[in-house]
């Protein structure tokens, strides 16, 4: 195959009051959002004033990939200290309560907020988002499809939301919980085909429901603006080596489906309600979850299946010259995620409410 498989990634970062470790000043989280689009042109907003959004221009090089997003944290975390804030990488951010939160400035904001009233005043999550180009975009929403049994694993190995609103939840990844509150969220809707999922997009928005197909907000979709698939299940990651690695193995997913398009060709029911279930653990459990070996129907570590994916990319690893950053992989799962270490400073901290500053300080010196 001859396709570059170019990406590009999405991270989204939070912002705490360096001296409570919870929500930032008004107008402290304004001076930084005007000066951070000075250092880093192209930098972006969110629905909350206290998160800010970073992205990668479109490419094949996953180090220098790795470089930006180190550059752009490293960049607004000293622009942060500037200001008396801490900037970080987290699923969610362990101390702030949604309702001392401001929404950002901005038309889709505002439209969200009327829309959607307390679920984005709640919308207290941050995610990575990756994008990779398919050789093929008019036939995304099968390929969308097809990667839905392999979601649950990239939710483990990114999970990084242990805590919310000052409490540990007992989740993993406790972002993607918050998260399903809003419609067309979770795992995508079943489309027979592309045809199928043309005609239901030009319904949703023939009909007045959504404005464009940015408002469908599932674990994975066909992005609107750009010819790629969106991975959009994963917790923003505090470390920038675990996201790339993540990249990397999504990206030679993609060219594995592409380039053999047996496999997943047509989800049953059951490969589709199994798949679900293995979500709830991926949340629950992280990379120390087990998940349903569906041919085996049994219960196995997540561990084995991340090496079953590990195995199964091999030759498109070799193929995009990314084996070695695809190495993180198992890396991620010998040492635990963001969500394991944040577990570990709290507990190591004491536990309790007041052990949430050390998770915070922790996250903030992460990269």
């Amino acid at each position: 195959m001859d396709m570059a498989y170019r990406f590009g990634i999405e991270e989204e970062y939070f912002l705490a009051d360096a001296a409570t470790r919870g929500t930032p000043a008004a107008d402290a989280a304004r001076r930084f959002h005007v000066m951070a689009g000075d250092r880093l042109p192209g930098v972006g907003r969110e629905v909350l004033q206290a998160q800010i959004e970073v992205q990668t221009e479109p490419g094949t090089d996953l180090v220098a990939a790795r470089d930006r997003l180190r550059f752009c944290r490293q960049t607004l975390g000293a622009l942060g200290r500037e200001l008396g804030l801490l900037v970080f990488s987290s699923g969610t951010h362990p101390r702030l309560c949604w309702p001392e939160q401001e929404l950002s400035e901005g038309d889709r904001y505002t439209r969200m907020v009327a829309e959607y009233g307390i679920l984005a005043a709640r919308n207290m999550v941050c995610a990575l988002h990756v994008h990779v180009e398919v050789a093929r975009p008019d036939e995304r929403a099968a390929l969308m499809g097809r990667l839905v049994p392999y979601l649950p694993v990239l939710l483990a190995l990114s999970a990084s939301s242990p805590f919310w609103e000052g409490r540990h939840t007992g989740l993993a990844s406790y972002r993607m919980a918050a998260y399903r509150e809003w419609p067309r969220s979770g795992l995508p809707a079943r489309f027979d085909d592309d045809a199928d999922y043309t005609r239901f997009l030009r319904i949703m928005t023939g009909s007045g429901a959504i404005p464009d197909a940015s408002f469908l907000w599932w674990a994975v979709r066909p992005a609107r603006a750009f010819p790629t698939l969106e991975l959009r299940v994963c917790d923003a990651c505090p470390d920038v080596d675990d996201a790339v690695a993540i990249t990397a193995l999504y990206r030679c997913l993609v060219r594995l489906l592409e380039r053999r398009p047996e496999i997943h060709a047509r989800l049953s029911g059951t490969s589709l309600a199994v798949a679900a279930e293995n979500f709830w653990r991926a949340q629950q459990g992280g990379v120390g979850a087990r998940l349903i070996d569906e041919q085996a129907g049994a219960l196995t570590p997540l561990a084995a299946h991340a090496d079953t994916l590990l195995q199964a990319v091999a030759e498109d690893a070799d193929a995009l010259g990314c084996a070695g950053v695809l190495a993180g992989v198992r890396d991620i799962v010998a040492r635990g995620t963001g969500a394991d270490r944040q577990r570990e400073v709290w507990h190591g901290a004491g536990g309790g409410a007041a052990a949430l500053d050390a998770v915070v300080d922790w996250l903030a010196r992460a990269h």
